[in-house]
């Protein structure tokens, strides 16, 4: 937790109490299904909510902003988001069951009541969000061609409505193929928090 109040240092006692709790769930459900690797357990703050929270480093959500975690897997980077932003409503989906079973109980345990969980594939999604968040889910293009019809038109927020993906590594190929007429921003994650583990990982964010 010491990490997270170091970049994050004004934050609620509720907040600071549901990020401790993290944790113990994710430890509790690993002994169950493989949510997290066991190498990555032990580094849980830092692989995993920080790694989320670079999204808050990168923008900081108004009140009442509507925001999509696309193949959310245990919870990343939607949970800790909704915690760091209570005021926001998220809806976490995955198209695979047993890890929306995990959330679901991560959410009920936390009190969460700003979070929404659901087993469903992007293309069955009707509603509008201001932004779609991933993590590690799927190339840059595909990430856009399920997330256009779902960014609303109509902005709240310091920039465009959009997709805030966190990536990692050479992402020169990647990037290029969305096309010349698609706006996108490649931030460092190295500019919000520095150290070897975010080193080639970006907060890549492409206007809606």
């Amino acid at each position: 937790m010491e990490l997270i109040l170091k970049y994050f240092p004004n934050l609620t006692e509720t907040q600071i109490q549901q990020f401790e709790s993290l944790m113990p769930l994710y430890q509790e459900w690993n002994e169950k299904i493989n949510v997290i690797s066991r190498k990555d357990m032990e580094e849980f703050y830092l692989h995993h909510v920080l790694h989320s929270l670079a999204i808050a480093k990168f923008i900081e959500f108004k009140p009442d902003s509507a925001i999509l975690d696309l193949g959310t897997g245990g919870g990343f980077p939607g949970i800790p988001l909704a915690i760091m932003y209570p005021e926001c409503q998220f809806h976490l989906v995955d198209s695979v069951g047993k890890k929306i079973k995990v959330v679901h109980d991560v959410i009920e345990r936390l009190g969460l009541e700003n979070v929404t969980a659901q087993h469903v594939r992007a293309e069955e999604l009707k509603k509008k969000y201001d932004f779609v968040v991933t993590r590690a889910v799927a190339p840059a293009k595909q990430l856009l061609l399920w997330s256009k019809k779902l960014i609303a038109t109509k902005h709240k927020n310091i920039i465009p409505n959009g997709i805030i993906a966190l990536k990692g590594g050479d992402l020169k190929e990647e990037l290029k193929e969305l096309g010349k007429g698609e706006y996108y921003e490649k931030n460092p994650i190295t500019d919000f928090f520095p150290g070897a583990y975010f080193q080639e990982k970006f907060v890549i964010y492409i206007q809606g």
